[in-house]
C-alpha cells in the first residue's frame, strides 16, 4: 500500500470516527435503555441491551416480526430482497448499505420463536462473518409495558478499527430502539382510538 493511500485511509478513519463519536454523544435520549457494546475476543461486536418499552409485549412482538417493514426500523439503507416463511421459521435475504461499509452487504438469516420465549435470528449466509440476534419480551407493570432483553453478535469484514465499529453500532442501536418505541406508541394510539 503506498504512503499516500495509507495517509488517506487514516484521514478517512479519523473523520468517520469524529462523526460517529459526535452522533453518539448527541444521540443519548431519555428512553429507558441500558446498552453495552463491546469487542469480543473471538471476533465481532457484542451488544446487549435491556429496554423498557411503554407498551405491551404484543405490540413490540408485532413490530419486530413484521419482516416486510424491517427497513423502517433502522436508520441505514436496507431492503428486503426475500422473505420466506417455512415450518415456523422465517428466512430473510436483506441487502444493507452502511456508511462504514463499501457497497451493499447481503445478510441471509433465519428467525424462529423459541419455546422458552423470545426470538432468535441466526446467520445463514451472505457477507457477514457472524450474526446472531436475540429478543426476549416480558410483560412489565401488569402488561402495560414491555421489558425487552436484546443481544446482537455481529462481525463484518472491514478495515475500520473496532472502536469505530463499536461506536457506530451503539449509535445505530440507540436509533433502532427509539424507532421501535415511536412505532409502538403510534400503534398503541391507533388501538386506543379504536377501542373508544
Amino acid at each position: 500500500m503506498s504512503r499516500y493511500t495509507r495517509t488517506m485511509m487514516w484521514r478517512v478513519i479519523i473523520v468517520v470516527g469524529c462523526l460517529v463519536l459526535g452522533w453518539t454523544a448527541r444521540g443519548h435520549a431519555t428512553d429507558p435503555v441500558v446498552l453495552d457494546v463491546r469487542t469480543e475476543s473471538t471476533g465481532g461486536m457484542l451488544a446487549t441491551a435491556t429496554i423498557l418499552f411503554p407498551v405491551g409485549p404484543a405490540i413490540i412482538q408485532r413490530i419486530i416480526t413484521d419482516y416486510a417493514h424491517w427497513p423502517e426500523l433502522f436508520d441505514v439503507r436496507m431492503r428486503m430482497a426475500e422473505i420466506r416463511e417455512q415450518e415456523g421459521k422465517v428466512f430473510t435475504d436483506i441487502r444493507i448499505e452502511h456508511a462504514l461499509l463499501p457497497g451493499e452487504r447481503r445478510l441471509l438469516s433465519e428467525t424462529r420463536a423459541l419455546p422458552t420465549g423470545g426470538f432468535l435470528t441466526e446467520l445463514k449466509g451472505g457477507d457477514f462473518k457472524q450474526y446472531r440476534r436475540f429478543w426476549k419480551l416480558t410483560p412489565a407493570d401488569g402488561g402495560a409495558h414491555t421489558k425487552a432483553e436484546f443481544e446482537l453478535l455481529v462481525e463484518i469484514d472491514t478495515m475500520m478499527p473496532d472502536w469505530i465499529v463499536a461506536a457506530a453500532m451503539r449509535r445505530d442501536l440507540d436509533t433502532h430502539f427509539r424507532i421501535i418505541r415511536e412505532k409502538a406508541l403510534a400503534q398503541q394510539g391507533v388501538q386506543s382510538g379504536r377501542s373508544q
